[in-house]
């Protein structure tokens, strides 16, 4: 008999064995199948939030970068991991002013505040920038307009508000010309941002927009967060981030900012994804080798129970290899049967999960799934099967 013939043959007792057995044989199925579905939906939430994360600085354009505090340590006298915040607006006039290559700068005050309209308040992020924001950071408006250079200098006390606060403040209604509180300043509604979503667990859309100079004004401070800067093209980001650094330095020392352009930020992004996709497939990994151990023990039971019928094959002919490869056939079909389920599974579960949380399916976190699944029934099969092509005939038809 052919290798084949016996693969096939072989396949065909394993499913009968199993089949005489469905309620074990699906409980340790189940073991695999969650393993492979945790698999599939954990490491497709990891890649999916990096793809979103990576297209939507890709989408602001390769000619930005960006100024923000440092974030301590090294000659800094901030401990690490705590921004010392020295950027005031004066900071941002002079790169606007003294860089002469075009340089556009667009300065972010950032801070969270209580909103409030009629009887209803909200906690929300509230962003005090120029009218240079929307364009730079792609943020259309859909109703309304966004605020201008003239109400910037003229501390208008206007705003620009996200979708979230629409449904939580408005109750979807129609709220461009309306006046909701800010700490208390009253501010009147000019537009609505467009809905963009959540990332990396952020709501995109929970936040105010408002003239820099009336966020100022509310909260009595000069200082500024951070800095978006566009250089003139491409070609000349280089140059400009060097413009940029040598006006600064003239005002703050190296240890009181930090530049990073899209490639850095991408950088870190890929490093923060990886080691997240990496954790996600861990842990889905640990469950995965559950089920390998769930499958070992039940065909350390199937081996007890099918210790005669072992004795009567080896007794008619049957090879040390004919029933190792019965029994390690059993344990890949059923952690097949689990892989193959479990990636069915956990695609569904991706795609409905994208209501709510980014998410990509890959055909590599696909293949390691099953490869795996295949591996830990390999794995985990060789000892039951290894220890019923050992028993020793006469011993085991005197088995009752």
């Amino acid at each position: 008999m052919d290798f084949f013939a016996k693969l096939f043959l072989g396949m065909g007792n394993a499913f009968e064995a199993l089949r005489a057995n469905k309620v074990r044989t699906a409980l340790t199925v189940l073991g695999v199948l969650i393993g492979v579905m945790s698999i599939i939906m954990l490491v497709s939430i990891g890649q999916g939030v990096k793809e979103q994360v990576s297209d939507e600085i890709k989408g602001l354009g390769a000619n930005l970068f960006f100024i923000s505090p440092n974030m301590g340590g090294g000659k800094s006298h901030t401990p690490p991991g705590m921004m010392s915040n020295k950027m005031t607006y004066n900071d941002v006039i002079a790169i606007q002013t003294k860089n002469g290559i075009g340089i556009e700068v667009v300065p972010v005050l950032r801070t969270s505040a209580v909103v409030k309209y009629s009887n209803t308040t909200y906690m929300t992020a509230i962003f005090g920038t120029t009218e240079k924001y929307a364009e730079a950071l792609s943020q259309k408006v859909t109703d309304g307009k966004f605020f201008n250079e003239n109400m910037v200098s003229n501390r208008r006390r206007v705003c620009v508000i996200g979708k979230t606060i629409v449904e939580e403040l408005f109750a979807n209604k129609d709220p461009i010309g309306k006046d909701i509180a800010i700490s208390g300043g009253k501010f009147k509604i000019i537009g609505i941002l467009e809905s963009k979503g959540a990332t990396m667990g952020q709501n995109q859309d929970d936040q105010i927009v408002i003239p820099i100079t009336a966020a100022q004004a509310l909260l009595g401070t000069t200082k500024v967060n951070f800095i978006v800067c566009k250089a003139p093209s491409e070609d000349r980001i280089e140059e400009s981030k060097r413009i940029v650094r040598r006006i600064l330095l003239r005002r703050l020392t190296e240890n009181d900012f930090d530049i990073t352009d899209q490639k850095d930020v991408l950088e870190t992004l890929k490093k923060i994804t990886g080691i997240l996709t990496v954790a996600l497939g861990g842990i889905a990994g640990i469950s995965l080798l559950v089920g390998g151990i769930g499958i070992m023990n039940i065909m350390l039971v199937t081996v007890a129970e099918r210790t005669r019928e072992i004795g009567i094959r080896k007794a008619i002919g049957a090879k040390e290899s004919d029933i190792l490869t019965q029994f390690l056939i059993e344990s890949i079909l059923i952690s097949a049967t689990g892989g193959i389920i479990g990636i069915l599974i956990g695609w569904s579960g991706s795609l409905a999960l994208r209501r709510w949380v980014a998410t990509a399916v890959t055909p590599w976190s696909v293949l390691l799934a099953f490869g795996f699944a295949l591996f830990i029934g390999i794995f985990f099969g060789v000892y039951p099967a290894s220890k019923a092509a050992k028993l020793d005939p006469i011993e085991a038809l005197r088995h009752e």
